[in-house]
């Protein structure tokens, strides 16, 4: 007798997550058979040769006799201490320790968050491009995701127009990318301020990842957003895993600001979820001082002659060179997010070319499509690499491009 499959939720099925999906798992294959790949599909800093810096491993081995009772659910209170101060120095309103939650990355956090906030059919404003975490979270709490646009056209930025024209009776939050994966846009206080309006006429949360906030380039400023939020509710993600290169840690947090008494039930809500689930992982939580009131070991990276700095300049310079490319500069995070053009986009397909990029030419990108955007004639690439490493990725980019420019030119010529 056969025995009948397990059945599955739904919902899943308008999941995607192609960072590590359908193609990570063929490169894993082809790893399996002897090939050497370059993975550019997801930004974890310690696969390319990055370490946490040395004052926050020390400070993990000089209390690692304290970590092993479970904690607080909200995190051990020096950590929280040490966020609400640094949350207060940027203008924060309302930062204190009892407002921070300390979670296993800012994945986990987004998905408690959403899980206190949502009743089935309610709508979050989402960017589109976003990181599809936001979207999936969404989708499994039995929300909706609403997306606003980024246009490549308009720098990445979106529309507050178009933001306002989306509220609906069950919109519930605007949620904000800033520095933004996968496009590397940077927030201007003018638009921020002007979404904060939309939040505010219609009694919407704020939620606004900033896990990228000190990955800056050239003249770009990070705005953080609460403290243009003021008094309304806000919550604002940040953690270790990307400005600290420590992702395998997986520590994030959460901050809580705004009028106390606007958010009290939600506060106890996320209370709750962080009890159920006991706490965050606890020896990472020490390192959460040293890494907000230490050494800046981010800035050396992305300044002139920095590694990511490098890279980055890289990136630039192989699109500019390629008739084939067209790039809106990243100002901040750890991406480009280049659109295919000209002869080389008619009939493009990003997932076919990814997967001709790994079968071909050895190299694992992610398909823009991957990001909830509606065009496919984009893709994502990490700048973690050292700068050769992505000049011979754009090289050998280029020659699976041109291949496909002569070809529809050729059947362009036939037609004619």
């Amino acid at each position: 007798m056969s025995i009948p499959s397990l059945k599955t939720r739904e919902r899943l099925s308008e999941v995607r997550y192609e960072i590590r999906g359908e193609l990570a798992r063929r490169a894993r294959e082809l790893e399996g058979q002897g090939r050497s790949l370059i993975k550019l599909n997801i930004g974890n800093p310690g696969a390319f040769g990055f370490r946490a810096p040395e004052h926050l491993q020390r400070a993990i081995a000089d209390h690692i006799a304290s970590t092993d009772p479970y904690t607080h659910q909200q995190g051990l209170p020096a950590a929280r201490e040490a966020i609400a101060e640094f949350h207060r120095k940027r203008g924060t309103p309302n930062a204190s320790p009892e407002r921070v939650f300390v979670g296993n990355g800012v994945s986990e956090l987004i998905d408690l968050s959403l899980r206190a906030l949502l009743n089935p059919g309610d709508e979050v404003l989402l960017p589109s491009p976003d990181y599809p975490l936001w979207s999936a979270a969404t989708i499994l709490n039995d929300g909706r995701p609403v997306y606003y646009r980024c246009l490549p056209e308009n720098g990445f930025l979106p529309d507050p127009d178009e933001i306002a024209s989306l509220v609906s009776p069950r919109t519930r939050a605007i949620v904000l990318i800033n520095p933004n994966n996968p496009t590397g846009a940077t927030y201007p206080r003018e638009l921020l301020e002007r979404i904060v309006a939309i939040a505010a006429k219609h009694h919407l949360l704020l939620m606004s990842d900033e896990i990228y906030d000190e990955i800056l380039y050239d003249d770009a400023r990070f705005e953080p957003l609460a403290p243009i939020a003021g008094d309304l509710p806000c919550l604002s993600f940040g953690g270790l895993s990307k400005v600290h290169r420590a992702c395998g840690w997986r520590v994030g947090w959460a901050v809580l600001s705004g009028d106390p008494l606007a958010s009290g039930d939600f506060h106890h809500a996320m209370d709750l979820l962080g009890a159920l689930r006991l706490c965050a992982n606890v020896p990472g939580q020490f390192a959460i001082h040293q890494a907000l009131h230490g050494e800046d070991t981010i800035r050396p990276l992305t300044a002139p002659g920095g590694r990511l700095y490098e890279t980055r300049r890289a990136l630039i310079e192989a699109c500019e060179a390629s008739e084939n490319l067209q790039l809106v500069e990243p100002k901040g995070a750890l991406y480009g997010f280049p659109a295919v053009v000209g002869d080389a986009a008619v009939g493009f397909d990003d997932h076919a070319f990814a997967l001709e990029m790994l079968e071909h030419e050895d190299v694992l990108i992610v398909p823009g499509s991957s990001f909830n955007v509606p065009f496919r004639n984009h893709f994502r690439v990490t700048l973690l690499p050292e700068a050769p490493v992505l000049r011979e990725v754009f090289a050998r980019i280029e020659r699976v491009l041109s291949r496909r420019a002569d070809a529809a030119s050729a059947r362009e010529t036939a037609v004619a």
